[in-house]
């Protein structure tokens, strides 16, 4: 049996979770992971495919692992959402296997003799599969607490592909936490489409609060962050949960995509201005320490200069300490690809740059808030020159900030240590351990 197998992963966090947990089947089942695509029998192409410019990464790559002359298998959202024209299109390609079919992936891999379309588009229960393959060493995870997404905004195609939402039991989670507390993981950072519609399927009313209160109670987990929270559903108990629970850190992503009443009915968002700003006071009040992340889109259909400059306007008053901008991207298959009045690419991508460039003013301001003072830093790595970088709670992996440190002892990743800050920049601090 060809049995070496390489996997490219790309897009979100949740991708790199189903990666991690399909690894794990494929190595019990007898296969061997390896990091090199020229050493492997079976190259796994874990793709995207939220936006245009995700699909043009994922099909470059599927592109570039077929140079290998491997047994190619395309697996994820791509090969989802367009495995008839890609079965077509893409004679490189032996296997597409889509998001509700994992746990088949080592049947798959050792019966399919000639080219095999296996996306079976069936949405199951979600059945929790135990065992997850982690690096090395790793000492920060995700784990994800529901799978698929019930909201119907305009210009997502995620509930087309990933399925209606479907919560994965609490003991399952719990027993999942406890399994990755044992291989060392020191931070969990829980995901989903929308965290905080956590249980409501299943048990009747968001449950996201005694979730969070009963994965804290395990031991070895030092952190617990909260990723994809839907304002509307940031209930005043997962408010006061995160204000109690010294684990969960006081960090909270919030997708809140815009802020003119206008433009989020058109999304078809549940939020408003009003009601967003209304929970960004309750957040700061009762958790005065908290940092926020959020995401926007720019460039949606129809909207106007009035509509941008209040977003502009909101974000400035709004001091997000930590955000993203994704130009809108006109995907078929949603309400929003067919609506008139689409933007232009560079009206997008100037209303993008913009609002980054008052992010950077904001972030850089709010840095300079913690020169003086010490933040606890999760160690990540070191640098060639001997000094360290790692992350305080107010940041999650891969995608914000970062601190730059000297220390005068040996540091490895996955420590936590005390950190004086000294200086800052537009999105890191710099300082020396304690």
């Amino acid at each position: 049996m060809s049995n070496k197998v390489y996997i490219e992963t790309l897009g979100c966090p949740k991708n790199f979770n189903d990666t991690e947990v399909f690894s794990a089947g494929l190595l019990n089942a007898g296969y061997e992971i390896t990091d090199n695509p020229e050493s492997a029998d079976i190259i796994i192409v874990n793709t995207c495919a939220f936006i245009n410019d995700a699909k043009k990464e994922s099909i470059d790559r599927i592109f570039d692992m077929a140079s290998f002359n491997k047994k190619l298998v395309v697996s994820g959202c791509l090969a989802e959402r367009y495995h008839n024209e890609l079965m077509e299109e893409m004679p490189e390609v032996d296997l597409f296997v889509g998001v509700n079919d994992y746990e088949r992936l080592p049947m798959l891999l050792k019966d399919q003799k000639c080219r095999y379309d296996a996306v079976s588009s069936i949405v199951r229960d979600y059945v929790p599969l135990e065992e997850r393959k982690l690096e090395k060493g790793q000492y920060t995870a995700t784990i994800k607490i529901a799978e698929g997404c019930d909201n119907k905004c305009a210009y997502c195609v995620i509930p087309g592909i990933r399925g209606k939402f479907r919560s994965k039991k609490k003991e399952d989670v719990i027993k999942e936490t406890e399994y990755l507390a044992s291989l060392g993981i020191k931070e969990l950072i829980l995901i989903a489409q929308d965290v905080t519609n956590y249980g409501m399927d299943i048990y009747g009313h968001y449950a996201l609060p005694e979730l969070v209160k009963e994965i804290c109670r395990v031991d070895g987990i030092e952190w617990v962050r909260l990723m994809y929270c839907y304002e509307d559903r940031i209930t005043d108990e997962l408010i006061q949960v995160m204000r109690d629970e010294d684990k969960v850190c006081k960090y909270i992503d919030i997708p809140i995509q815009h802020a003119s009443d206008a433009v989020l009915n058109s999304m078809k968002r549940r939020s408003t201005k009003e009601s967003i700003t209304d929970k960004l006071e309750r957040l700061r009040t009762n958790i005065p320490d908290i940092r926020i992340r959020t995401t926007l889109i720019v460039g949606f259909p129809g909207e106007t200069e009035e509509d941008f400059d209040e977003l502009y306007d909101f974000v400035e008053s709004a001091r997000f300490a930590r955000l993203g901008v994704f130009a809108y991207s006109q995907e078929e298959n949603t309400v929003a690809g067919e609506m008139e009045n689409q933007i232009d690419e560079e009206i997008k991508n100037e209303r993008l740059e913009s609002i980054m460039e008052l992010q950077r003013e904001i972030s850089f301001e709010l840095n300079k808030e913690f020169i003086g003072k010490t933040v606890k830093v999760l160690v990540e790595g070191e640098d060639e020159d001997g000094s360290y970088y790692g992350r305080t709670e107010y940041d999650a992996p891969e995608i914000d900030n970062s601190v730059l440190f000297s220390s005068e002892k040996k540091l490895n990743p996955g420590d936590f240590v005390n950190v004086y800050i000294k200086d800052a920049y537009d999105y890191d601090l710099v300082g020396e351990c304690e």
